[in-house]
Order: C-alpha cells, then sequence, then structure tokens
C-alpha cells in the first residue's frame, strides 16, 4: 500500500440508517417530531438474501452503501472503483445478533440442536455483521468486529486509523450499528417507553468511510474531518488529558458519554474555554447508543466541521465510556480537526 507507519486518516464518506433522518446532516438534532413513524431504513433495502439476516445487519448495509457512495467507492451501480483488497471494514455492535443468539438458544432447549436452520446458525457468530459488508461489496482487506463495551465505536475508529497508518489498507469502512429489539431490552433492562418521549434505545447505523489522506487526494475526494489523538484509559479525566496533551487547541463541540452525569464537568487537560463548548449528547437524542455511540459521534464531528461557526483550528472531542467517574469499565476519548489542520499521525508525529 501507498501508506506510512504515520499516514493522516481521514473521513470522506457517511451513512446513516435511522429512522425519521432522510439524510446524514439531521444528525446533529433534533429529530422531527414523527420521527417514529417515518419509513424503516431497512425498507431501502431490496434484492434476494434479506431473509435471514438480523436487523442490525441490515441497518449496517444501509448505512455502509451511502458512505460507500458519498465516499466514490462505488458507482452508480454499487460496483467498487477501487481495488477490493485496499478497503477493510471494522463494525462496533454490542448487541447486533442477540436476538439470532436468543432465538437459536431457544430453539436448542426447546427442540434440540436437529430443530436449528443452517441458513442461521452462522449469524449466530459476533462477526456477521462485517462478514456481511465485506461480502456484498466485496472488500477484500482486513476485517473486525469489535464488542467492547461503551468504548466500542470509538475503539472502532482508532482500529481503522491503525490500519490504514499500518498499510494493511489504504481504506476502512467502519460502522456502528445497534438494533432496538426485545432481546436487547432484556439483556439492557430497558423498559419500552420511560414516560419521556425519548426513544427507548438507539435503533440504527451510522458507517464512515476512513481512508489515508494521500488516498483521497490521489482519488479528487474531499475530506470531512481528519482523524486525531485517541486514548482508552480506566478514567475519563485521564482519557481526555492524554489526547488534549497530544492536540492542544480550542474544543467547539464536545460529544459526551452515554449517561455523562458523572463526566460534565470540563475534564483536566480540557483546555481554555471549553468548559464552555457545546455539549452533544447523543445518546440523549437517539436513546442509549452502546456500541454505535463513538461512531455517532465522529459522524457528527464531521458534520459540524461543515459548519460555518466553525472557526479555525477548532477541535471536536468526542469521548464514550465513563471509566471510573459512571461505574464504567474504560473511557475512550477521541480528537477530530477540520480536513486541513495538522494532526498527530498514530505514531505521534503531526502530519
Amino acid at each position: 500500500m501507498s501508506t506510512t507507519p504515520t499516514a493522516r486518516a481521514v473521513i470522506t464518506g457517511i451513512g446513516t440508517a435511522v429512522r425519521g433522518l432522510t439524510e446524514p446532516a439531521g444528525l446533529l438534532g433534533p429529530l422531527p417530531e414523527n420521527h417514529r413513524a417515518a419509513p424503516d431504513p431497512v425498507s431501502r433495502l431490496t434484492g434476494r438474501g434479506l431473509r435471514y439476516k438480523d436487523r442490525a445487519t441490515k441497518l449496517a448495509m444501509a448505512a455502509a452503501r451511502d458512505a460507500l457512495a458519498e465516499a466514490r467507492l462505488v458507482d452508480a451501480k454499487g460496483e467498487l472503483t477501487v481495488p477490493g483488497e485496499s478497503v477493510g471494514v471494522v463494525t462496533s455492535t454490542n448487541y447486533g445478533n442477540a436476538d439470532t443468539v436468543c432465538e437459536t438458544v431457544r430453539t436448542i432447549a426447546e427442540s434440540t440442536y436437529l430443530a436449528t436452520s443452517p441458513m442461521m446458525l452462522p449469524a449466530t457468530s459476533s462477526n456477521v455483521v462485517a462478514s456481511w459488508l465485506a461480502i456484498t461489496h466485496g472488500l477484500r482487506g482486513a476485517n473486525l468486529t469489535l464488542c467492547n463495551g461503551p468504548t466500542s465505536g470509538l475503539d472502532a475508529v482508532h482500529w481503522a486509523r491503525l490500519l490504514i497508518g499500518a498499510g494493511r489498507v489504504e481504506r476502512v469502512l467502519v460502522v456502528g450499528t445497534e438494533p432496538d429489539n426485545d432481546p436487547v431490552r432484556h439483556l439492557t433492562e430497558v423498559p419500552d417507553d420511560d414516560g419521556t418521549g425519548a426513544p427507548a434505545l438507539f435503533d440504527g447505523a451510522v458507517a464512515l468511510v476512513v481512508e489515508s489522506d494521500a488516498s483521497a487526494t490521489a482519488r479528487g475526494v474531499d475530506a470531512l474531518a481528519a482523524i486525531g489523538p485517541y486514548a482508552r484509559r480506566g478514567d475519563h479525566a485521564v482519557a481526555v488529558a492524554d489526547v488534549r496533551g497530544r492536540l492542544p487547541g480550542p474544543v467547539g463541540l464536545w460529544c459526551v458519554p452515554q449517561h455523562p452525569d458523572g463526566v460534565r464537568a470540563p475534564a483536566p487537560g480540557l483546555g481554555a474555554g471549553a468548559g464552555t463548548a457545546p455539549v452533544h449528547d447523543l445518546s440523549a437524542l437517539y436513546g442509549p447508543s452502546s456500541g454505535a455511540l463513538g461512531v455517532l459521534q465522529c459522524a457528527a464531528a464531521a458534520l459540524w466541521f461543515d459548519d460555518a461557526e466553525a472557526g479555525s483550528g477548532t477541535l471536536v472531542l468526542a469521548s464514550a465510556g465513563t471509566g471510573d467517574a459512571g461505574g464504567d469499565d474504560a473511557s475512550a476519548a477521541l480528537l477530530l480537526a477540520a480536513p486541513g489542520a495538522p494532526v498527530p499521525g498514530p505514531a505521534g508525529a503531526a502530519r
């Protein structure tokens, strides 16, 4: 590949599959009042082979198709415009195929394994979403699935950047997807209606195309945001301080973790004036988003940079998982910068 160990990574495509959103720009909210009555984004998918795919996979496929199209990695017929081995897939989902797993376990308990379907059994593997994305679009690069708790989405974006920086691929399709269904509500103990009118759980997917800056330039594709430093630590404040120490600058938007009560106050190292940065709580807007949250945050950051109010050198801080402050096992922080801004590479060198 043409990348180097410190290759700069940028976002060149965004796709969403969220009820009530007709285009990614709506991620910054608010959702339409009648969003629950809007068409199911899965209805955008047509063709054979959908019957045995779980909802998380279908949502991911709908979002991925749009992201690949915006990044011009597929043509009007949906055919790849670059070599398949140059594109990898990293998905993040903590509950993606829980419905399939639960149904399979129930079937075995009631009727033994002889009653299971050979079409459904492969879908009990946690990597089913990433596998179907690769198969559907002919993406033959590295293929990873992260089921890493609340930090999973930001971890996925970071791993995409590492794959590019290591020269394994030139581009990565990153997808965060989570379904809202009975098995997931049972596992998370979320009621059908909490009385606030807010979504009980996030039900959707968001996809990003992350690629090397050199690749985007060579293809003549505009970058939407540059991916900066990342840290995963046991404490939210420590993770934030880590990335801020590697990339100082004004924070214009702070995408906070789910249940952010323990981290609302400015963390050490956030920088002067950061405490007044607008807080964007995507979980409050779309419902608890689990493994999709970090990818949602990065998509929202890229869209925010397109806003005329985003000043030169301004950063977006994305953070997922509250760590010790909120009882999560860890906290991840990631800084995103405007497309042309210098950011440290994976090895720490500014590019």
